[in-house]
């Protein structure tokens, strides 16, 4: 597991996020998904993951007198462990949920931007965002919590294919009081 330090910084969160989806790219690819990244800027942070284990070479190649590295993403690694979110202090925390959101906030900013002359199509796009509360015991949170577990692992091992278009799904779970 990599730390909270390592994966919240908002550059590292964004390569990370660029992975999601069993991809595979190189830090030119990377520089192409986050044009307003430095290119310096971006080497270091892929450096910095791919030292710590987050990311892995799948291949590499000699382009120009240099090596291109192809990464993915370590999908056990890119995440905070229990014991460590436990550790966090209260401003760790808000630190941390206030660079997944920005980062959150990010993404739904590239897809308006991206809209074009059509407009935004949310329906058509999947687009949605809502809030809903339920009444659980414990026991049922942590049930709900592996149902959805289950659902997303099972949707992500399809991988990408004819028809299929990468989608992002966040989620947040809070007590409502």
């Amino acid at each position: 597991m990599a730390s909270a330090d390592l994966l919240l910084h908002p550059v590292r969160l964004r390569v990370v996020q660029a992975l999601l989806g069993d991809r595979a790219m190189t830090t030119g690819d990377l520089h192409a998904e986050l044009p307003d990244v430095p290119a310096a800027t971006l080497y270091r942070h892929v450096g910095l993951l791919a030292d710590a284990g987050v990311l892995e070479v799948v291949a590499q190649r000699r382009v120009r007198g240099s090596t291109e590295r192809t990464y993915r993403l370590v999908v056990e690694a890119a995440s905070v462990g229990l014991d460590e979110a436990a550790g966090m202090t209260p401003e760790e925390h808000r630190r941390a949920f206030g660079t997944f959101v920005a980062a959150l906030l990010a993404d739904f900013d590239r897809w308006v931007d991206g809209a074009g002359d059509e407009g935004l199509r949310p329906a058509e796009d999947g687009v949605g965002y809502r809030q809903v509360a339920l009444w659980l015991t414990d026991a049922e949170l942590t049930a709900l919590v592996a149902d959805l577990r289950e659902v997303l692992r099972a949707r992500t091992a399809a991988g990408p294919g004819e028809g299929r278009r990468r989608r992002l799904v966040s989620t947040v779970l809070l007590p409502g009081d």
